[in-house]
């Protein structure tokens, strides 16, 4: 199968999955799980995500029944839990955030859950502890991306949870992290997360130069900085790239400042993704107006949701005198990361 992931500028990339890497990941991600066959699983990721995909793969190899969501929400999700006695289901932090903060929680019985996978997104430690304290469920945070099939690291509940942490690599799956010239860096020492194993994909369909850059040497180069424990356990410390996670959904910056530029009262913009309890990040565009011009941030927003999936629009809007950049034009999105952290 072909599927559709952003690229470094937005366009988009097809990654090619073969039978191979599909049925790998799942036999390989369930060996170290406690799945049962008697399980009923609650399926409320998309299943054009690979994400979403898999977890229905697993479930199809180990014959559990399977409910389906057409789409996520809170209360539908508590009502089929308790109808159905769902016992797990596999959801990105912005699902575990709503139905921790939702007060109709208390109108069903969700006693029949045992489990939970996280991944798509960073988990924050507060929604991490907090799910697991009001029902009584554990959270085994993961990381996978589309290349990979997508799964290549879990928590295994054979091992002791460590919040912050996405677990060790699935069997089968190797891991490095390397500095700039490729060399493996020490424990505790921060690079870029590197993978090989039967669940990488061939590459991109059609875009020979996009795949050289990415799988070189056998290795899936992630863009994802992390380190590594004594125990082997990785933890992801910050994106390479300024890629943007909003509830699970890859956005890329340029795609957003691309439509910003087209609104005539626009002279500069740079978008970043600042921290959010709930999406794990929220979008925010840092706009500088033409010289006697003037609009308000809701209007922009609006003109935004023309051209924008509403999960693409930004949520805040900060209209400042100049836009910060280094000597060649590059925007130091850093710096207003900085900024907004100030405010």
């Amino acid at each position: 199968m072909i599927l559709y992931t952003a690229g470094t500028t937005g366009e988009p990339k097809g990654v090619m999955l073969t039978h191979r890497n599909l049925y790998s990941n799942v036999i390989n991600s369930s060996s170290i799980s406690d799945v049962q066959p008697e399980d009923v699983m609650l399926h409320v990721l998309p299943l054009s995500h690979s994400y979403g995909l898999t977890v229905m793969n697993s479930c199809y190899m180990f014959q559990q029944k399977n409910i389906l969501m057409r789409w996520f929400d809170t209360e539908e999700a508590f009502r089929l839990i308790e109808k159905y006695k769902v016992t797990g289901f596999s959801g990105s932090p912005a699902m575990f955030a709503m139905m921790l903060n939702s007060p109709l929680a208390n109108n069903y019985d969700l006693s029949s859950l045992r489990r939970c996978g996280s991944g798509s997104a960073p988990l924050p430690l507060d929604i991490l502890i907090g799910f697991q304290e009001r029902f009584g469920c554990p959270i085994r945070e993961g990381y996978g991306l589309s290349e990979a099939a997508p799964i290549v690291t879990r928590h295994r509940p054979d091992m002791p949870q460590k919040p912050g942490s996405i677990g060790i690599p699935i069997p089968g799956v190797e891991v490095r992290i390397v500095d700039e010239e490729d060399n493996d860096l020490p424990l505790g020492g921060i690079g870029e997360l590197i993978v090989r194993g039967p669940n990488v994909s061939p590459g991109y369909y059609k875009m020979p130069e996009e795949t050289g850059q990415i799988f070189r040497n056998g290795w899936l180069y992630t863009g994802d900085m992390a380190r590594m424990d004594e125990d082997g356990y990785l933890f992801i410390v910050d994106r390479k790239k300024d890629l943007i996670i909003r509830g699970g959904f890859n956005i890329y910056p340029w795609d957003v400042e691309a439509v910003f530029y087209e609104h005539p009262a626009v002279e500069d913009v740079a978008v970043i993704g600042v921290p959010d309890p709930i999406m794990g990040e929220e979008i925010k565009a840092y706009v500088v107006l033409k010289p006697g011009h003037y609009i308000t941030g809701q209007e922009l927003i609006a003109y935004c949701r023309v051209s924008l999936g509403r999960f693409k629009c930004p949520r805040y809007i900060e209209f400042i005198g100049q836009i910060p950049r280094n000597p060649v034009g590059k925007v130091l999105r850093q710096e207003l990361r900085q900024r907004h952290s100030n405010h």
